[in-house]
């Protein structure tokens, strides 16, 4: 039963995987999680705090003593030292054991220090990872918008595609009832095959849009992969709150952004190296503890050895001390060490600060960005209006044979061009707001 039910089991994530990756289409939240989960820089971010992880882990176990051993074996010939201390000529085999430790009792403050700056160098490795997973967010959103734009584009090429096919038909009639000279024929043809290579176009820009986003999820090339249309509502009433003065998305995106909060602990590391760095002018003081014993075995027949055991008994020996170290002259290497902490300080500083300034800087152009987006939204759909009202009159009196068709067929283009425009211009208007959300710290979503 259990075998079943594991088969079970892993036929059922299989076809869930199966139908998620394949069968179904994508919205934007889905393409973002699954993005984050298998981009091939956030693993190595990833792999990055790890790493610092151990770092730190190293620090905090320096406090511990250390153990260690050792094990000699010597053979010695001619004159040589006897156990008694004496020197003698003979041969002899003398095997030594040992065990020592040593603690740290006091290192001039660097451990604690180095502790400290691990600490913090987690902590930016955390808000690296943070960062380029917003940066991840943002760009999978670009993205989506842009299918969802092309999408909309190949629809209205489509529909107007169909509209000249129907023209074709219809001045056909005209043609028979010589409303129209037979020579508009031969221009609303060209119109459908002009038409028709913009449809090509416009599904090619479709797919490549589609594949741009396909390889930033990092999904395999053979699956099939399509994204859901949401249903947007209306695009300025829901997305005004988003566009608010630059200086107070600055004020909240300063105090939560990752790229500012790792800089600031970049800072609070450099102070810590600084420590670390002036802890070299301190001494240092440390406890060590040990026991050793050894056997020695003369080869000669006049001379009786004690047995092992007794020897390692009667030879072994116990010591405990401290030893001090005092830095009185180090050819100047822990002052030009401590000059450049200092440096390395005040270089994170101006950093820190450069990247407050650019921070303010990408809030200010996305606020106008956004403000020019949403007027050139409005002011294309005036242009729609005015274009279809255009191309409704032209439609008119070419159906009554009033006008030609090249006047019918600048009508349409004026209004798929409007319609292009407002399309583009929506979602420039979507994608620009949704940056002022992610300097807000608001999750990007549809």
């Amino acid at each position: 039963m259990n075998t079943k039910h594991i088969i079970a089991g892993l036929l059922f994530i299989f076809c869930s995987f199966t139908n998620y990756a394949q069968g179904s289409r994508w919205t934007l939240e889905e393409c973002i999680r699954y993005a984050l989960e298998h981009n091939i820089t956030i693993k190595q971010l990833e792999l990055q705090k790890k790493s610092s992880e151990v770092d730190l882990n190293t620090a905090q176990n320096s406090r511990l003593p250390n153990l260690s051993s050792s094990l000699g074996q010597n053979w010695n010939f001619g004159r040589t030292q006897i156990q008694s201390g004496l020197y003698e000529n003979q041969s002899q085999s003398n095997t030594s054991f040992s065990i020592s430790s040593s603690v740290p009792l006091f290192t001039g403050f660097r451990i604690p220090n180095e502790i400290a700056r691990n600490e913090l160098d987690l902590k930016a490795a955390v808000q690296n990872l943070e960062k380029a997973k917003e940066d991840l967010a943002l760009n999978i959103a670009s993205l989506f918008l842009q299918v969802l734009f092309n999408k909309e584009l190949l629809k209205i090429n489509e529909e107007q595609l169909a509209l000249s096919r129907y023209q074709v038909e219809r001045t056909k009639e005209l043609v028979r009832y010589e409303k129209v000279p037979a020579a508009q024929m031969s221009d609303i043809e060209a119109q459908v095959a002009n038409e028709e290579v913009s449809v090509i176009q416009a599904d090619n820009n479709l797919k490549l849009a589609l594949l741009d986003l396909k390889q930033s999820l990092e999904l395999e090339q053979s699956l099939e992969f399509d994204i859901l249309t949401p249903e947007l509502g209306d695009v300025i009433t829901d997305n005004m709150a988003s566009i608010q003065a630059p200086q107070a998305v600055f004020e909240s995106a300063v105090q939560t952004k990752p790229a500012i909060k790792a800089q600031e602990f970049r800072v609070e590391s450099a102070e810590k190296t600084l420590k670390i760095a002036e802890s070299g002018y301190y001494p240092n003081l440390n406890l060590s503890l040990g026991y050793g014993t050894n056997y020695f075995f003369q080869y000669s027949s006049d001379n009786v050895n004690k047995t092992l055991s007794d020897q390692l008994k009667n030879n072994g020996g116990e010591y405990i001390g401290f030893s001090l170290s005092i830095p009185i002259f180090n050819r100047f290497s822990v002052r030009n060490q401590v000059r450049n902490a200092r440096i390395n300080i005040e270089n994170q500083q101006w950093t820190l600060e450069n990247t407050k300034k650019t921070l303010f800087k990408e809030i200010q152009t996305a606020y106008q960005n956004a403000l020019a987006a949403q007027e050139k939204y409005k002011a294309s759909g005036k242009a729609i209006k005015a274009a279809s009202e255009s191309f409704s009159s032209a439609s008119a009196r070419y159906e009554s044979g009033k006008s030609s068709v090249f006047e019918f067929n600048e009508a349409k283009t004026r209004l798929i061009k409007s319609q292009s425009e407002e399309i583009q211009a929506k979602y420039d208007y979507i994608f620009r707001t949704k940056i002022l959300d992610f300097y807000n710290g608001i999750p990007i979503k549809l």
